[in-house]
């Protein structure tokens, strides 16, 4: 049965690359246009976890632990909110903001899970958003459609829709607009950072849901997210033993579409606009390709950044203890300098 249900899985993969249909969001013009997929490629991939995480760096680490802080009584939740609506699919998120209002609001912080693009949740990084909100930030933990659901670029489009409803719900959930941030982790790294070097790019935009209000972003926050897919210390895209994570994301191989995998680097995208940016790693050093790269950009723009490198430390870091805090801590402490908080 088992051996049955491995062919029946990889059979759905060969044809979640390989059979073409119909885009599920119509083209815009100037807009980089979705891969033709069918709504559901595959079913959800539930294989990235906080608990397999866990049981993968407890061999080498076997004293780490699950980081879950108490929820501090000082916040509000809001659970299952819907944030943009595509056809049948209902995007939704969490919001954490502090219990108090303020005039004028608080800073906001957009929290983008990893998982590879194909797998994760957006619960994955809660503990973060609770202790983020009781120091004064309004946190929301958006889903985006994976590519088991729709490839590059939904994800990119999903999440800059979360940004505009944020400005769209600012007096719902006391939102200072003129102040918010992205934050990633792994794959939602390297999202949140091309997120925040594409801000105002029509090509990276689809207008589905609040199209009014803008998308930009005035902070960066990387946490182990690539910068470049094609890149002397990139090893994405290695489909040696099957298909790659970015393979099955960007649908189609490196070698036959460079350019298309060039397009998601947010390397490519640095500009004088580009905002401040905080880069915060493993000791896996793949895991943030092009990173040095990308400071030397931001410093020749003269923007702010700064780079914190966790030494001895797995991939998935910011999930566990003793990583958690000094994660959490390096976010509050940049935010508040670039916010002014």
């Amino acid at each position: 049965m088992r051996t049955f249900l491995q062919f029946v899985g990889s059979l759905v993969l060969s044809l979640a690359l390989a059979t073409p249909a119909l885009a599920q969001l119509p083209p815009r013009p100037g807009a980089i246009p979705a891969l033709p997929v069918p709504p559901l490629l595959a079913p959800p991939d539930t294989s990235f976890t906080v608990y397999s995480a866990l049981a993968k760096a407890k061999k080498q680490y076997p004293s780490i632990s699950i980081a879950r802080p108490a929820a501090p009584k000082t916040i509000r939740q809001h659970r299952d909110v819907a944030y943009c609506t595509l056809g049948p699919r209902t995007l939704r998120a969490e919001v954490c903001q502090p219990a108090r209002k303020r005039r004028g609001g608080y800073p906001a912080v957009l929290l983008v899970h990893g998982g590879g693009w194909r797998s994760g949740h957006r619960s994955q990084h809660l503990p973060l958003a609770q202790q983020l909100a009781a120091r004064g930030y309004v946190c929301v933990l958006p889903e985006y459609r994976l590519s088991t659901e729709a490839r590059y670029p939904a994800a990119v489009h999903d999440l800059k829709a979360a940004l505009r409803w944020l400005r769209a719900s600012a007096k719902t959930y006391n939102i200072d607009t003129a102040r918010v941030a992205v934050w990633g982790f792994s794959a939602g790294g390297q999202l949140a950072a091309l997120v925040g070097t594409t801000g105002g790019d029509a090509q990276f935009e689809d207008r589905a849901c609040y199209p009014t209000h803008s998308s930009r972003v005035q902070a960066i926050v990387d946490v182990d997210g690539t910068l470049a897919f094609i890149h002397p210390e990139s090893g994405e895209g290695d489909d040696s033993k099957g298909p790659s994570a970015a393979t099955l994301w960007l649908g189609a191989p490196k070698a036959e579409k460079p350019d298309l995998w060039q397009q998601p680097a947010a390397l490519n995208h640095v500009s004088a606009g580009t905002p401040p940016t905080l880069f915060i790693n493993s000791a896996v050093a793949r895991m943030h390709a092009g990173r040095d790269d990308m400071t030397r950009q931001l410093a020749a723009f003269g923007i702010y950044y700064e780079v914190h490198t966790l030494p001895d430390t797995p991939h998935t870091f910011p999930l566990f203890n003793p990583w958690f805090q000094p994660t959490l801590d390096y976010t509050a402490a940049f935010l508040a300098k670039v916010f002014g908080q």
